[in-house]
């Protein structure tokens, strides 16, 4: 079936499932970041290269445009003052002693419950917020962080994270706190990469976007159209929004380095294709069909079966194109998820 066909029809979650060998989740990095290997894939062909060969695949003067976001210890496992088990997973931090998260206990906990995490931080539950919680800690929310909360690996990652992932489930270039989810896309990058690329004449700008909790939830629509996505808290300073301008003025490709900066800089265009420098939140929940403004060409991980991030990669280089790579990938042994490889991908002409 035609690309432009399943657009053209009501998309369901059934378009956007694959069966993946279990084997192919990398359950842990390599030993060196821009080992990974990388699939080049064009509305043409698709070419098997390695991360660091992104040197030669970028053009000097095309603008890489970075998520500089610093994954925070937002996990936290503790107990009910009955001794049961409690998991939280802090969304956002909305005031010092108050936060927003997702708690995963034996029942669902009422208004007034009491968490206790380490030997003496108390959090007592204060409302809700649809899936999530608030939580009104007895002491400052980065704090307790810091002392008890855990690097918050993906589900799909099955050991207990430790002093390798405090390190590589971040960015070489994160420096703004908040996320609970490493924009993974970026994990390949090195200091001596980042080097070279600037030495070649490729151009770097950050925006931030806070990877939300709200990342693990599934698509639960079986209709796309009844999805609502979780809202990020964003911002693209000044200077990228003037460097994004003269890239797109100049002819010279704005390319994404994952998902979450790709939402952030079509996010913030207005109706003129413009880039708007500021702070906002975003739900964007790009599916195909959805006419791209900013960006040229996306460095990506690859995703979840039925999950919103393959659904934005599809719409970015085309259903049958991504089905086509992934395909190869798995045929190919690519390592798949957050630690897994990665690709380069044309957006669709």
């Amino acid at each position: 079936m035609a690309s432009q066909a399943i657009v053209d029809r009501e998309l369901t979650l059934d378009d956007f499932d694959f069966a993946l060998p279990a084997e192919l989740i990398a359950q842990h990095p390599l030993p060196e970041r821009s080992a990974s290997r990388l699939l080049h894939v064009t509305p043409d062909v698709m070419c098997d290269r390695v991360f660091a060969d992104l040197e030669q695949l970028l053009v000097p003067g095309e603008l890489l445009v970075f998520n500089d976001t610093r994954v925070i210890k937002a996990r936290l496992l503790g107990s009910k003052p009955s001794g049961g088990r409690v998991e939280a997973l802090v969304e956002r931090v909305l005031e010092p002693n108050l936060a927003l998260a997702l708690v995963r206990t034996s029942h669902r906990p009422n208004i007034g419950a009491r968490f206790i995490f380490g030997d003496d931080a108390q959090a007592t539950v204060e409302g809700r917020r649809d899936d999530f919680f608030l939580l009104r800690f007895e002491s400052d929310v980065h704090t307790v962080l810091e002392q008890h909360g855990h690097v918050p690996l993906p589900p799909y990652i099955a050991h207990a994270d430790n002093a390798l992932d405090a390190d590589r489930y971040q960015t070489v270039y994160a420096s703004q706190p908040g996320a609970v989810a490493a924009p993974t896309a970026g994990l390949h990058f090195t200091a001596g990469l980042l080097a070279r690329l600037r030495i070649r004449g490729v151009q770097t700008a950050h925006v931030t976007l806070h990877v939300g909790a709200g990342t693990f939830q599934p698509v639960r629509a079986p209709r796309l159209a009844d999805h609502r996505m979780h809202s990020e808290w964003y911002n693209v300073p000044p200077a990228t929004a003037t460097a994004v301008e003269a890239a797109r003025r100049d002819g010279r490709a704005v390319v994404a380095v994952g998902t979450t900066s790709l939402r952030a800089l079509e996010s913030a265009a207005d109706a003129e294709w413009r880039v708007r420098p500021g702070s906002r939140e975003t739900s964007l929940f790009i599916t195909p069909g959805y006419p791209f403004r900013i960006v040229d060409r996306l460095i990506t991980n690859f995703h979840l079966p039925r999950s919103t991030l393959l659904m934005l990669v599809s719409a970015f280089a085309g259903v049958e194109r991504i089905r086509a790579a992934y395909s190869h990938a798995i045929e190919r042994r690519y390592r798949f998820f957050s630690y897994g490889d990665s690709m380069l991908l044309e957006r669709a002409r």
